[in-house]
């Protein structure tokens, strides 16, 4: 292993064994203070589409978000998964309904669902998971390099959701990694500056 693979090793582990000592409750408070501060955001409101994953066990709960951006005639896409080239695609639903366990047990959109254009002018907004962030911007992810290939070339607004206690110093940084725009936190929002790498 690399050295920044050890390092994300060593920050998945320990995020992971942070998330179970979380209690339902506690989880619920949190993600709704996330996501009413997200709402808030200018890039959310003045966004046409909306990019989001749908949640695993342990991670903020960003299914509301899908429903107030429906309610508020926003079009939403999730991703499926291509292991074999480590990639994924974006794909419309109108309704959670639309998602069915696939890849590594995550609810993913039908392929016959229509796509999202990476070159369409509507404004997007990209909601990027994690097990943790810096103040930076630069995340861990879950080591599948899946989110790092889409937003290499993404050009709309990235942002990351994200617990407070999740804020690490600095997050190992390989040459594709990418750094969200906005990091929402339940304590509020961090606009990360832009010092490189």
């Amino acid at each position: 292993m690399t050295e920044i693979k050890e390092k994300k090793k060593q920050i998945r582990d320990e995020v992971k064994a942070g998330r179970l000592k979380i209690t339902g409750d506690e989880k619920s408070a949190l993600d709704g203070a996330i996501l009413r501060r997200f709402l808030s955001l200018a890039s959310y409101r003045y966004s046409q589409t909306l990019l989001l994953y749908a949640p695993l066990s342990g991670e903020i709960d960003v299914m509301p978000l899908a429903k107030a951006a429906w309610e508020s005639g926003r079009r939403v896409a999730f991703p499926r998964c291509r292991p074999e080239d480590n990639a994924m695609t974006f794909y419309f639903v109108s309704s959670p309904d639309e998602l069915s366990p696939a890849h590594f047990g995550i609810r993913e959109p039908s392929p016959d669902a229509e796509p999202y254009d990476p070159e369409s002018p509507d404004l997007t907004v990209c909601v990027i998971p994690a097990l943790a962030f810096d103040r930076d911007g630069f995340r861990v992810g879950y080591g599948g390099g899946f989110y790092d290939r889409f937003l290499n070339d993404f050009r709309g607004a990235k942002v990351g959701l994200v617990y407070e206690r999740f804020l690490i110093p600095r997050a190992p940084r390989g040459r594709f990694d990418t750094a969200a725009d906005a990091i929402v936190t339940e304590k509020g929002v961090i606009t990360p500056c832009r010092t490189g790498k």
